[in-house]
């Protein structure tokens, strides 16, 4: 399933980008691939992720994951603005027509 996560970060996306590699463990462990991840062009500060899935339950074992939590507040990440939005399963990805 995919998840589009967008959320507010304290210290730009460098911390984040380098937490994020950091935990490949933790994507494994959830089942998670992070299809994409970056910030807006003028606001090095607002993140938008798209994650794939392999189970609703690896979904849910990430949103509930207190020690990556940690982490990601440690790099920065405003997990009180995180928003998580399921995206229809018809998708459209790396098309260049």
């Amino acid at each position: 399933m995919l998840v589009r996560l967008t959320q507010d970060l304290k210290n730009g996306f460098a911390p984040w980008k380098e937490m994020l590699h950091a935990n490949g463990d933790k994507l494994k462990e959830h089942g998670m691939t992070c299809i994409f991840a970056g910030t807006e062009k003028d606001n090095d500060n607002k993140l938008t992720v798209i994650i794939h899935f392999a189970t609703q339950e690896g979904m849910m074992a990430f949103k509930n994951d207190a020690e990556l939590t940690k982490r990601r507040i440690e790099a920065g990440a405003m997990v009180e603005t995180t928003v998580m939005t399921p995206m229809t399963a018809e998708a459209v990805t790396n098309f260049s027509g």
